[in-house]
């Protein structure tokens, strides 16, 4: 911009966070690539299992894999499924399609075959890298895909010895249910092998090329496939590395990675962002397993740290997250979901680091706020837009609301996409006179920094008065005997609602009424649960997030 808006958050920045970002320092992501590895050749880029790889070895496995790929007759936008957790196969695919001008699409390896047909069919992907012990749920659906070119892999394929034994554990335990051979498909390694064989095409992309078809969560409705440019994406890299200049240092970052790649959050924050200022990322292939993750805690002297609320929340409940010593570690963020105060309280007195909460959406690359990580940081907000980046509050009209009243929240910037994939019914709904619908209710305060208050989608309406489910589920978790918490509306038989809560006990002699008592103190009348359910888990997505619609 020739002249840069002045907004009442700028008052709040960091001194050194500029006020808008360059979107000119790369042509594409694989420019960016190409001058990363350059740059910081000699350094770990990545570690998966033990393993680490250079930004120098990088760029020669993932010339042998979009090598490959264009001797399977793959050309620039043709789409290519990545169907896989986080393993070093990842980057090294999701690099090596970029660096052949293909479409990432990302596919949760955890879907049904249904999940998995709906996206491959959607997007008209022509070829897939699945994970082994997956290729019995893509086998099922094949025929009905034009997936032509599959790739297969075990998880410690790039783990040297140690992978021998991860493979070999994975096949025993999936065996019998989603193991599959695949006439036709290939293995990983020799993928790679042929490549390295094969001369690789240099293929232009630039700024207005689709790099990702990047589907949305889908927890509160059907999954659509947002169309991230290299251009939005390069300006979430690019606000994102603006937005940690107080912390970074260039070179010296160690990133640990345990939310999924495949879900946009970690793969800007994590592997983009901290790519591009030479970070390691370690990453971690299932999260989901705390005792593990405890304990790849402990071997590295961590910089940085992002997560979702149940993760963090998990890891505070694990009998040896006190055992962690965090003597590097310096910035933490959450973002993908709401966080409980009980949680970032938590956090702060066993870590005393800060858990910085940030804010965005699957359409906006993903990230559009966040709170500072200079030690100016709100609890209970989702912090300041970032450079670039507008934020108003709007009624279902699209028109601003005074600051601290409850609204849609509304955003523009370089980092929203254009349109869904092949959907411009549901893309004319997302917009509104040239603002994207995030779909969140929230706040602004006079120094405009974000409060969210729920999805709009799961708001309750008792008896004319709005409940906001993330409310009931803060102040659940507020009780110490309570581990996870998640509230919906439920429909009586004349068709009023009703606030329904889900828990999961900390403590196996938590009852009812003491929960009960607890919530009448914190709670005005409308808003407590109608109907207390105890339940052994909560479903989440694959990010981690509670899946209301499926509590429901």
């Amino acid at each position: 911009m020739d002249k840069v808006k002045q907004f009442r958050w700028f008052g709040h920045y960091p001194e050194i966070i500029p006020r808008e970002i360059r979107n000119d320092r790369y042509r594409s992501l694989s420019d960016m690539f190409t001058r990363c590895v350059e740059k910081y050749s000699e350094l770990p880029a990545f570690e998966s299992f033990g393993t680490a790889v250079t930004y120098r070895k990088m760029e020669r496995l993932t010339h042998n894999f979009a090598a490959f790929l264009q001797s399977e007759g793959l050309r620039k936008g043709d789409r290519i499924a990545l169907i896989l957790p986080n393993t070093m196969q990842y980057p090294v695919s999701m690099f090596g399609a970029l660096r052949a001008g293909l479409v990432v699409v990302n596919i949760n390896p955890l879907y049904t075959s249904r999940e998995i047909e709906e996206k491959l069919r959607d997007s008209g992907a022509r070829a897939a890298v699945i994970l082994s012990v997956s290729t019995g749920k893509l086998a099922k659906i094949l025929d009905r895909t034009d997936v032509k070119t599959i790739i297969t892999t075990g998880p410690g394929d790039m783990a040297g010895l140690t992978g021998m034994f991860i493979n070999f554990y994975a096949r025993r335990i999936n065996r019998e249910t989603n193991y599959k051979r695949i006439k036709g498909a290939i293995h990983f390694t020799k993928a790679l092998r042929t490549g390295s064989r094969l001369h690789l095409n240099p293929v232009e992309t630039g700024p207005d090329d689709i790099a990702f078809l990047q589907y949305t969560g889908g927890t509160t409705g059907t999954s659509k496939g947002a169309v991230l440019k290299h251009k939005n994406i390069l300006a979430n890299i690019e606000q994102i590395s603006a937005w940690m200049l107080p912390g970074i240092l260039e070179g010296e970052e160690v990133a640990l990675t345990p939310l999924p790649l495949y879900h946009i959050f970690a793969l800007t924050v994590n592997l983009f962002a901290f790519f591009n200022r030479g970070a390691k990322n370690v990453l971690i292939a299932d999260p989901r397993k705390i005792s593990y993750l405890v304990r790849e805690m402990k071997k590295y002297k961590l910089t940085s740290l992002t997560g979702v609320n149940t993760l963090f929340n998990s890891m505070l409940n694990h009998r040896g997250f006190s055992d962690v010593r965090f003597v590097r570690l310096k910035i933490v963020i959450a973002g993908g979901m709401a966080v409980h105060k009980s949680v970032s309280d938590g956090w702060l007195e066993a870590t005393g680091i800060p858990l910085c909460e940030g804010y965005g959406l699957t359409e906006a690359s993903p990230v559009l706020t966040c709170n500072p990580i200079d030690g100016t940081d709100r609890p209970g907000t989702v912090g300041l837009p970032l450079p670039g980046t507008e934020i108003i509050i709007a009624d279902d009209n699209g028109n601003e609301l005074p600051l601290y009243t409850h609204g849609e929240i509304l955003a523009k910037g370089p980092q929203v996409m254009d349109c869904y994939w092949n959907n411009a019914e549901e893309t004319e709904k997302v917009f509104i006179n040239g603002w994207l619908r995030t779909g969140d209710i929230g706040y602004m305060d006079k120094d405009g920094f974000i409060k969210i208050v729920d999805r709009k989608k799961d708001m309750i309406n008792v008896s004319g008065f709005n409940v906001y489910p993330s409310e009931v589920e803060d102040v659940a978790m507020m009780y110490t005997r309570v581990l996870e918490a998640g509230c919906t509306g439920g429909t009586d038989e004349t068709g009023n609602e009703y606030v329904r809560l889900f828990i999961v006990k900390k403590d196996p002699a938590l009852t009812e009424e003491e929960l009960l008592t607890h919530l009448r103190k914190n709670l005005t009348g409308y808003k407590m649960p109608s109907v207390i359910e105890f339940r052994e888990s909560l479903p989440r997505s694959g990010a981690g997030k509670v899946l209301r619609r499926e509590l429901k």
